[in-house]
């Protein structure tokens, strides 16, 4: 179920939130957790949540590219499961800085290191979560979605690359 307001029309009602439910700017990235130039942009999107005093909010979708990153489904099913018990974004942060290590005895070991049941995150356990990443990868591609990472300010495509700049300058633009 996708919320009512214009702006939050790509957000989920169960969407994994970064700051503020209730900030008047969202922003919603499609990512691949095998991604480089989606690794490389979560502390950009991080330092402007948490600078934004409250009025930006960030959401991850999921858009695993498959066909050219063997692990990004099962990542992608891992951080579900992750955040099915709470750590969303720290399971986030640990896949984004072990892309390397995405194998399915990988994945075992980051969920360990965070204290989460190590087989809810790979087998047929992690199954469970396939509904809400099939549902994101199938809202990105209805919203035009090709690439990761690929952001949405308050509904508007974010074009470029993801610079603090650039992404200050879209949230000025959603404000006014």
């Amino acid at each position: 179920m996708i919320s009512g307001t214009a702006h939050d029309a790509l957000v989920p009602v169960d969407a994994h939130v970064l700051g503020d439910s209730d900030a008047p700017v969202t922003i919603v990235e499609f990512g691949d957790l095998e991604c480089p130039f989606c690794r490389d942009a979560v502390p950009v999107l991080r330092e402007l949540v948490e600078t934004s005093g409250g009025t930006v909010r960030l959401v991850f979708r999921h858009f695993p590219l498959f066909e050219s990153h063997p692990h990004a489904l099962t990542a992608a099913l891992a951080l579900e499961a992750a955040g099915a018990a709470g750590k969303f974004w720290e399971m986030q942060q640990l896949l984004f800085a072990h892309q390397d290590r995405l194998t399915d005895d990988d994945l075992v070991e980051h969920a360990a290191t965070l204290g989460l049941d190590a087989g809810a995150v790979v087998g047929d356990a992690v199954q469970q979560h396939a509904d809400a990443v099939r549902r994101d990868y199938a809202d990105g591609l209805a919203a035009g979605v090709e690439g990761t990472p690929t952001l949405f300010v308050n509904g508007e495509r974010y074009r470029g690359r993801v610079t603090a700049q650039g992404l200050q300058a879209a949230v000025s633009s959603a404000l006014d």
